[in-house]
């Protein structure tokens, strides 16, 4: 995490991205929470055509992230529309690089039409947690970044993992991306979906992991055990019901803590 050092009380700030993943709508331009989301976050994720979104919504959530000054990532997923990216699917290293060189390079387009930058990748749910152990697609994915963005892009990877790895490996900036709403194995994974305990609906205990995660650098797994990890940035899922809330609440409990939010 960063520190300022300009007084004695900004010395013991804290700085934490609080990112999400939007513009996972189609079509009729039906955007949910994105637009009253967008205002109260440091970075947004953008749906990328795979797993969600088009072309309509990805200019327009890129529009929004701009007016607002939010940082803009791209958020390329697995082809898979039904299953929203969230199914795992038998992918080679050389078609996981070339699908995140087409979804980033669609973003980017529509970024650079608009006169933004393309600030950081982050991979959607099935490729982003297949990535996250496997270092051949993790390796695959970095050098797709590295090429498409000439190696500006930052790599946000869930903290720890293979992919974090990968991007140093090839030379991108990092982010170690922790989760507000979701638990934790004792190997650092999350809790794949199909378990019950997987999402974290009640805001009291997600908000506490967040603070857990930022403030002491650990989470605790579902056995109970606490384990170590680097929180540079919070994700909070935009396609949740309470999404909006949820993230009003963090603000205002970071604002209690003295925790800065704020894109790298």
């Amino acid at each position: 995490m960063v520190h300022d050092n300009k007084s004695a009380t900004e010395n013991e700030c804290k700085k934490a991205d609080l990112n999400c993943d939007l513009g996972e709508s189609f079509g009729a331009w039906k955007m949910g929470n994105d637009e009253a989301i967008l205002p109260l976050i440091s970075s947004a994720n953008i749906a990328c055509g795979f797993h969600a979104g088009d072309f309509d919504t990805m200019r327009q959530t890129v529009e929004l992230a701009l007016d607002y000054e939010v940082a803009i990532g791209a958020h390329p997923g697995l082809p898979d529309l039904q299953g929203f990216g969230r199914r795992n699917m038998a992918i080679t290293p050389k078609e996981a690089y070339n699908m995140v060189v087409y979804q980033v390079g669609a973003l980017q387009g529509f970024i650079q039409a608009l006169g933004g930058k393309l600030h950081h990748v982050k991979p959607h749910g099935a490729l982003y947690n297949m990535a996250a152990t496997n270092e051949s697609l993790a390796l695959a994915i970095a050098h797709a970044i590295v090429d498409v963005s000439q190696g500006e892009a930052i790599l946000y990877g869930l903290s720890g993992s293979a992919l974090i790895r990968a991007g140093r490996e090839v030379g991108l900036a990092v982010m170690n991306e922790v989760f507000a709403d979701r638990t934790y194995q004792t190997d650092g994974t999350l809790t794949p979906r199909t378990d019950a305990n997987a999402l974290i609906t009640d805001h009291k205990v997600s908000i506490a992991q967040v603070l857990q995660m930022v403030e002491s650098n650990s989470v605790t797994a579902v056995t109970g055990e606490i384990i170590p990890l680097e929180a540079d940035t919070i994700c909070v899922h935009g396609d949740g019901a309470s999404a909006l809330q949820f993230v009003e609440e963090i603000r205002q409990t970071f604002k209690e803590r003295q925790i800065l939010i704020s894109a790298y």
